[in-house]
């Protein structure tokens, strides 16, 4: 698919390029990267390598190599950011290339009975939650250095 048509392949180009100052870390099957709005203080994704739509659609080792490296990416982001709860969700409705979104629940969340989605598109869309290029570094480094700690990932960069 060309990154023209594909918002996460456009993001995936940023990486390979060096440009996406939300990448985290490349895994075999695939990227984490924080997502541009923190209102959910931590809220990341894992992007597949792969341009496909549905999970089914990879050959099964990719499949379960990519849902290991996902889980293994959320118990990072739970060690991480230390959520009372955390949301699991890989929807592709909007953006029909597979990727999870991580969302760590806070007890101090504006909505914590909510889902995610629930919440309005104004307020979690905010530029209030918009972070600064040095939050989202600290953020970044954080991130990464809890994954560095795991045996079980291999970083490719």
């Amino acid at each position: 698919m060309s990154s023209s048509s594909c918002l996460i392949c456009d993001r995936i180009a940023a990486i390979k390029s060096g440009t996406n100052l939300h990448f985290v870390a490349e895994l075999d099957t695939g990227y984490v990267v924080l997502g541009d709005f923190q209102f959910f203080r931590g809220y990341t994704l894992f992007l597949s390598k792969t341009h496909v739509a549905e999970l089914h659609e990879l050959s099964r080792p990719v499949k379960e190599k990519f849902l290991i490296e996902m889980s293994l990416v959320a118990e990072s982001v739970f060690r991480c950011f230390n959520p009372r709860k955390l949301n699991y969700e890989c929807l592709g409705n909007a953006e029909p290339h597979l990727h999870w979104h991580l969302f760590p629940r806070h007890q101090d969340d504006p909505s914590p009975g909510t889902s995610s989605w629930k919440v309005d598109q104004a307020t979690r869309y905010s530029e209030a939650h918009r972070p600064s290029d040095s939050e989202l570094s600290v953020l970044r480094d954080q991130l990464l250095r809890e994954l560095q700690k795991r045996e079980d990932i291999s970083i490719l960069r």
